[in-house]
């Protein structure tokens, strides 16, 4: 391939597969690069723990730190413990903890001879770990001390061997051979994970993939966006989420990245002194720990004043500000920052405008947990508002059912990384695939001629209108969740009537609520001032009626979504 570029002639011609030389007439140079490409996790392991032995790998923030000689060391140790306790290739070995350097450790163990780590959602309760262990018969668990005291004495004793994320000491051991070692490998067809999606209870669905699956993602993340040795991540969202351990884990794994855990929930009492101590180069965030910051960061400040809320209202005058903003947080951030990837959910508007106007280098990815996940995404500087990105590599997509007033239909992929099925739940796998083979995202989605996709909805929480239109609370709740006395909110069909759940910024309305006369005026005066707000920007199908007052924050699943299901009201007959 031949390409001129100004007085240069570069030319690159390509070799065997995965290296490529690139030579520049300009001073008649030949630079060889390696271009890594892996076909399971094994393969990830053993390249980077050979390329980067002496470089950090993992670390608590005021902990225990691994290098990646330390983190093989550490591996192989495992395994073995594992080998001596019956554990072999196509078992299933469950991990139920937050996150520490000894989760990934777990994971290798596993996955690196032919083992299927199962993952569990740290905020489930025992007995849906119980349900879940049961489901896929793990034969070995990996826990914190918290996670093992919310299982029962009984399940404990019937699997070979428990061991504590804490220091992966043995807690319990019911099968112990003696010294023993794994000499499988795996295949790029095996097995890697079992991964349980978010409020599974009593049908549990294990979404099953492979390292084939894992191993391609890895490979197509560079041409997204490429790290190398020198950045550090700051991880703050549970490793068991497919989003975080791929793009969060794997990846910097295989560049020679530095990984520092959090050591508790990322509030923002927790997160300023992580930004100041480890000055991450990259973090992987979810749209609310985002919508968070921008609140106290940015809308807070603007409130307080009446001069602020003036120059908010002027575009020019606000892209001013936000870009002053997005300076101020980039030295809260630590001043290194150059990579803020947002996903698991939707951005709302207001914090989307104001990470496309601050310069701060963000991007967004959307993927799904089947998909393991990422199937569209934008690099810092390519984004378009309100957009979930472009299709990255080797992705393909389409839409059915569309719309044709809207333009919206649901969006069906093929990717390379794609899973392999639900763990014994043939019904739902058939029901996942189109009969030709594309798998159904159930988001109702918009892509315009340039590529970008944006997310209208999901499928399942659509609401048909009494007239039969398609209402998607999502869009409701984005301009909802804009006002500046609304925290987060739920939209929901009650009989007939479109309401609104409403957790308020209880700071915010409590000085509102100070300058106005009795306490049942004031609150519907609200109310009224909110379906105003919201009713003005959407058609008359999609008018909310009534709002209600949310007193506790709604429940969410690890990537905080909203749990729905928790919520509903009786449906139109």
């Amino acid at each position: 391939m031949i390409k001129i570029c100004q007085k240069y002639i570069y030319f690159l011609f390509f070799g065997r597969e995965g290296d490529y030389i690139f030579a520049s007439r300009k001073n008649c140079l030949i630079t060889v690069a390696s271009k890594m490409t892996y076909s399971t996790l094994k393969d990830i392991f053993d390249h980077s723990v050979r390329t980067y032995s002496d470089r950090p790998a993992f670390s608590m923030i005021n902990g225990i730190s691994l290098t990646y000689g330390q983190f093989a060391e550490a591996v192989e140790n495992t395994a073995s413990m594992l080998a001596s306790s019956g554990i072999r290739k196509g078992d299933k070995v469950a991990i139920f903890s937050g996150s520490t350097p000894w989760w990934p450790v777990a994971y290798f163990a596993c996955v690196n001879y032919g083992i299927t780590a199962v993952p569990i959602l740290p905020d489930f309760n025992g007995g849906e770990a119980e349900t879940l262990m049961e489901h896929c018969e793990a034969k070995a668990l990996f826990a914190s001390a918290r996670h093992i005291s919310n299982i029962s004495t009984e399940f404990l004793s019937k699997l070979n061997i428990v061991m504590d994320t804490a220091d992966l000491s043995v807690v319990g051991r019911s099968v112990d051979n003696g010294p023993s070692a794994l000499d499988s490998r795996p295949e790029p067809d095996d097995l890697a994970v079992i991964i349980y999606t978010s409020g599974t209870t009593s049908e549990p669905k294990g979404v099953m993939l492979t390292h084939h699956a894992l191993a391609m993602q890895i490979n197509i993340y560079p041409s997204f966006y490429e790290i190398n040795e020198e950045d550090v991540f700051l991880s703050i969202l549970p490793l068991s989420h497919t989003y975080e351990c791929s793009i969060g884990m794997l990846y910097p794994f295989s560049a020679g990245s530095s990984v520092v855990y959090l050591d508790r929930l990322p509030s923002a009492s927790a997160l300023m002194p992580a930004f100041a101590k480890v000055r991450p180069t990259v973090m992987i965030a979810v749209p609310l720990v985002i919508e968070k910051i921008y609140r106290s960061q940015v809308l807070g400040r603007i409130a307080k004043s009446a001069f602020g809320r003036f120059i908010y209202r002027i575009a020019p005058l606000r892209r001013i500000y936000h870009r002053l903003a997005g300076n101020v947080l980039m030295k809260v951030f630590g001043g290194r920052m150059r990579f803020l990837a947002i996903g698991g959910a939707k951005l709302n508007s207001a914090a989307d405008r104001f990470m496309n106007e601050s310069g701060l280098p963000y991007a967004v990815g959307y993927g799904l947990t089947e998909t393991a996940p990422l199937l569209f995404a934008f690099k810092p500087g390519d984004g378009k508002k309100g957009a979930a990105g472009k299709a990255i590599e080797r992705i393909e997509y389409r839409l059915a059912d569309v719309n044709p007033e809207t333009g919206a239909g649901e969006l069906e992929v093929r990717t390379p990384s794609i899973m392999k099925g639900y763990y014994r739940n043939e019904e739902a796998t058939r029901a996942a695939f189109t009969p030709d083979g594309w798998f159904r995202t159930k988001d109702i989605c918009t892509i315009d001629r340039k590529g970008y996709m944006k997310v209208v909805g999901r499928s399942g929480n659509m609401i048909v209108g009494a007239s039969g239109e398609n209402i998607y609370p999502e869009e409701i709740e984005n301009v909802l969740n804009t006002h500046f006395l609304v925290s987060e909110s739920l939209v929901m069909l009650d009989k007939d009537n479109l309401i609104a759940l409403v957790v308020y910024d209880n700071e915010k309305l409590k000085k509102v609520l100070d300058g106005m006369g009795d306490a049942a005026d004031k609150m519907k005066k609200i109310h009224n001032d909110l379906i105003g707000y919201v009713n003005a920007r959407f058609g008359k199908h999609s008018h909310i009626r009534i709002v209600e007052d949310q007193k506790e924050p709604f429940i969410k699943t690890p990537t905080q979504k909203i749990k729905r299901n928790l919520y509903q009201r009786q449906r139109r007959a």
